[in-house]
């Protein structure tokens, strides 16, 4: 099969139900388009116990460096109601100059963009001056458990060493040129149970309303702001999520108040201090604020999520530059060096190289008929075919 076409390569891989954590024969289609390129190709399956399997994939072309990295997911989520598509969502049907099906731009589009670029490379100028990788979980919309780190480490124990990743998230938020991902900011959760005393509505003396005291502790979680930002990240942001109770009773005062939350963090923290910050607000809110006045101070015990995720922050001109220098070369645009949005795999292969993210739109992604424009499919291939000239090209001279 011909594999210069993003387009016939989104669509191979499109009509592969890859819900996580099914393979759904994407990475067989991605080997597929590999391997007559010349790439060898490994699938590794990797286990957790509790956990589902996840088949995973690791291919390269070369032997020798500079070692270009192309990180990504076939996995997809759910499509949700298939009948609220207006087509359907493994179908890849293009329809008014739009190709639509779960995974478009998150992020199989990425991937039949990079494989394309590669095919048309090594087509105008041989096999790279080097060595190119594709690592390709399908872990990442799940657990993230059995994907990528353990990918990455499986196969820097077989020796494999990288100089420079490109991971293919959709990046852009209005037009593609807009946003390259530079670093990602850093998540932690955690779950605060407040316990007061049940009793009667009507005898608010003899009981302690647990809700009064979870809405102290949030609040104390939520504001002051932790901090004003850096030059390089927003300001960091907690979010209380849910407050239960679980109290179906109007007459019932609640013994047991549960929040969430989850707070984004730029560099000013790590994982380790944000976390002492938000112990020593919720003990400084639980002793001046008790549940009730002349009582005790608030009861709460507390709970973290398993594996936070850390901030950090790529410093890397060659690799920051070369793709910023492609996607002007192509669009047009001075792209914007940005630390905003979500997590991604980055956060975990920024231990082994310097790592961007660069992609499509992410409009859709998600959504009910997810699509992406035909155009733009071939715009990124091109973005991404010129930054694989002018990286090898910078990284052969250094």
């Amino acid at each position: 099969m011909s594999v210069v076409d993003p387009v016939a390569n989104l669509q191979a891989l499109i009509r592969c139900p890859s819900v996580t954590p099914a393979e759904g024969g994407a990475l067989t289609a991605l080997e597929a388009m590999l391997q007559p390129l010349g790439f060898t190709v490994e699938r590794m399956v990797a286990s957790e116990a509790g956990m589902p399997d996840i088949e995973n994939l690791y291919a390269r072309i070369g032997t020798d460096g500079p070692h270009l990295m192309f990180a990504g997911h076939t996995d997809v989520v759910p499509p949700g109601d298939e009948a609220s598509w207006s087509h359907p969502p493994f179908a890849a049907e293009i329809a008014d100059g739009e190709l639509f099906g779960r995974g478009a731009v998150d992020m199989k589009g990425g991937i039949a963009c990079f494989v394309a670029a590669v095919a048309r490379h090594i087509e105008q100028h041989g096999a790279p001056k080097g060595s190119i990788s594709f690592l390709i979980t399908g872990d990442e919309e799940g657990p993230a458990v059995n994907g990528t780190t353990k990918l990455l480490k499986w196969a820097a124990e077989k020796g494999e060493r990288w100089d420079a990743c490109l991971v293919g998230e959709p990046t852009n938020p209005d037009a593609l040129g807009d946003m390259i991902k530079i670093g990602r900011r850093g998540s932690v959760s955690g779950k605060v149970v407040v316990h007061g005393v049940q009793g009667h509505a009507a005898y608010p003396h003899l009981a302690d309303n647990a809700v009064r005291g979870a809405l102290s502790l949030a609040s104390s979680l939520m504001d002051p702001p932790f901090d004003a930002g850096t030059p390089e990240f927003p300001a960091s942001n907690l979010e209380v999520t849910t407050l239960d109770v679980g109290n179906p009773a109007t007459n019932v005062v609640p013994e047991k108040a549960t929040f969430a939350f989850n707070i984004r963090f730029n560099d000013t923290w790590t994982a380790d201090t944000v976390k002492a910050e938000i112990l020593r607000r919720l003990d400084a809110a639980a002793a001046t604020n008790p549940l009730r006045p002349g009582r005790d101070a608030t009861r709460y015990e507390i709970t973290w999520a398993d594996r936070p995720s850390h901030v950090f922050l790529t410093r890397n001109d060659a690799l920051i530059g070369s793709l910023a220098a492609s996607v002007k070369e192509i669009t047009g645009k001075e792209p914007k060096l940005s630390t905003t949005g979500g997590t991604s795999d980055a956060r975990f292969i920024k231990d082994y190289c310097p790592v961007v993210e660069f992609g499509l739109v992410g409009q859709t992604m998600h959504m009910v008929d997810e699509r992406v424009a035909v155009a733009d499919l071939e715009t990124l291939t091109r973005i991404y075919g010129d930054f694989i000239t002018r990286w090898f090209a910078d990284a052969v001279i250094h």
